[in-house]
Formats: structure tokens, sequence, C-alpha cells
């Protein structure tokens, strides 16, 4: 075979037989679980130094020994002497105290803040007022890794406010097979992120979530795996289409929205226990609980949901949702109204036991 002066014939790879293709990928995620380990320590050791920084720092300045010029002259001989990392600068080097200040009083968060990139743990410092909100959001984040730009936006949906302000609202059924439901589901949520107009459609909603379907389970859950949209049931000769159907992985169900425009309507709930039924029977595995449906409208009478779900004997849930960023104000006094009402009730019980 003659060949050209100055080629060189290589062989192609081929492709592993079916055993071996097997062997490599348990070698491929032996090293993907390796890397990942390898990141999760290199952060930990990163914010367990910012601590120790922090702490230091803190110790000088309560001492009156250090101020503020002290701390810039510290900043500047750091990046001098470790050859300028920028996560040294006298800014930086102010949240590290504050970062130990706020924390060095709460063991039960030492653990979990060290799972959390150092910028996460910088939005939730400077964004959340009281302890427990930024327990919430801790425990959130590590719960569900979560990019600083997620983070951010979770924070600014008040996520917090919306959650604890207001219970879910649940069935009976629902709250019995599954009690961590009453943690999984809320009362509200803000889709925001769809970027719809005032004057929207149901078609709208589904189009938008399924577009963003990234941001859509960041804001209900990572356990939430997607299925499909308009999902097709057929029951004796007639096909009747879903509008998203879901997967949660802890409650280990199939989980069906109906998309709702206008205001909840006791009549919704019948469709939706068909729809229910019409899964069960012919798409849930047999290792998986009884399907949910959630009914997600854009505005609810409260009372109206109440007696609607009081009698229904399938697992369901009813929430509303909003197109723009709640109202910080309004949110704040509602979950006020919630505490004072809490604290109401537990003086209550506690005089009638007296």
């Amino acid at each position: 075979m003659n060949r050209k002066p100055g080629k060189t014939l290589t062989a192609k790879p081929r492709k592993p037989a079916a055993p071996l293709k097997s062997q490599f990928a348990e070698v491929a995620s032996i090293v993907h679980k390796g890397r990942f380990r390898a990141a999760s320590a290199l952060n930990s050791v990163v914010i367990d130094t910012y601590w120790k920084v922090g702490e230091y720092i803190s110790r000088k300045v309560s001492n009156a020994e250090w101020g503020e010029g002290v701390v810039t002259q510290l900043a500047d001989y750091l990046q001098r002497t470790l050859a300028g990392p920028k996560g040294l600068s006298d800014k930086n080097l102010w949240r590290m105290k504050q970062f130990f200040d706020l924390y060095s009083g709460c063991k039960k968060l030492s653990a979990l803040l060290r799972e959390l990139s150092w910028t996460n743990n910088i939005l939730i410092m400077s964004k959340c007022r009281t302890m427990e909100e930024r327990e919430f959001y801790v425990r959130l984040a590590t719960k569900s890794p979560t990019t600083s730009r997620e983070m951010e936006r979770i924070i600014d949906s008040r996520m917090y406010e919306r959650s604890v302000s207001k219970r879910p609202k649940l069935s009976a059924l629902l709250r019995e097979i599954h009690p961590q439901s009453e943690t999984i589901f809320r009362d509200s949520y803000s889709l925001d992120f769809l970027g719809l107009p005032e004057d929207h459609s149901e078609s709208d909603v589904r189009k938008g979530i399924v577009r963003s379907l990234k941001n859509f389970i960041i804001e209900f859950g990572r356990d939430f795996a997607f299925i499909g949209e308009e999902y097709r049931v057929q029951v004796g000769l007639k096909d009747f289409f879903l509008d998203l159907l879901f997967y949660h992985r802890e409650l280990r169900s199939l989980v069906a929205f109906e998309l709702k425009i206008d205001e909840f309507k006791p009549e919704y709930l019948g469709k939706l226990s068909f729809y229910l039924e019409a899964l069960d029977r012919d798409v849930k595995k047999p290792h998986e609980n009884p399907s949910i449906g959630i009914i997600l409208c854009k505005g609810k009478d409260d009372e109206v949901v109440e007696y609607a779900l009081n009698r229904i004997l399938s697992p369901a849930a009813i929430a509303d949702y909003t197109t723009k960023l709640p109202d910080k104000r309004l949110l704040q006094d509602k979950l006020h109204e919630f505490f004072d009402s809490s604290v109401r009730e537990m003086r209550v019980e506690y005089g009638g036991k007296r």
C-alpha cells in the first residue's frame, strides 16, 4: 500500500464491547464521585479557614486591639505575602468577622455552613434579617445544591415568608399518606421567572414552565422530576390530558399539576380526582405510592379551599401562584401576623392547662 509522504495512519479507537462498557462506566463513576468529594472537601476547608480568620479578627476588634485601619493593613499584607488572592480584601475580611459573629453561638448550623459556597453564605448573611430566616436558607441550600444566582432569586422571591406564614392546603388523605408533605408543599408559589403578561392563558403557563423547568424545580423542590406535558391517559375510548406530570423522589409518587388562570373553584377537584384514579390504575408502578394532584391557580379563597378539601378522598393540594416577585413588606406583615397568632394560641393553651 502506497502512503503519501508526511502522513501517518493512526488507528481509530475501538468502542468497548458491551461487558467492558459497563466496567468502564463504573470507573468513570468512581472518578466523578472522587472529584465531587474533592471539591466538597476543598470548599469545607475554605469556609473553615474563613471562620478561623473571622474569629481571630473578632477577638482583636472586641478587645479594642484592632480598628478599621489595622484590618485594611492586614488585607494589604496578606495580598502581598500570599500572591494577592482576591478573597482576602479588607471587605471580605470584615465579612469573615461578621460570619463568625453571626454563627459562633449556633452550633447546630456549624457543619452545614461548611457545605455552602462562600458566595452563598454571604448572600444569606446579607439578605436575611433573622437567624430563623438564615437557618431556613442554609438548610435549603445544603439539601439541594444551589448556585449563587439561584440562591439570590430564591431569597428575593421571599420563599421563607411564603413557606412559614401560611400552612399548605392539603387534603386529609395526603397528610395521612405523607406527613412530610407539610414541609414539601407550600401555600403559594412565585412564577416570576416565566415572564408572563398579566393577561395570560393556561397554555402560556404550561409552555413557560416546560421552557423554564430548572427554575420551576428550584421553586417547587429539587426532588421533582419532569415526566411530560399534556400527558395522555386513556379511560374507556376517550383520551384525557393532564397539564403537567412529575415524579417526586422522596414521596415516591407521581404528581399531576392542573393549571388554572382564575380563582379556585370546588369543581376542579372532581376532575383532578378522576385523573389521579386513571394514573393509579394505568400508570403508577407497583412499588410507588398513590398519585398526588396539585391544583395551581391564580387565586383562591382559603375558606372555599378548606370546605372543598374537607371531604375529598384523594391526596391533593391547592396552591396559588404569582407572576411577579411578591411584595416584601406585605409578606413580612403576614409573617408577623402568623407569629403573633401562634404566640396567642400558645398563651391560650398554656393558660388553659394551668
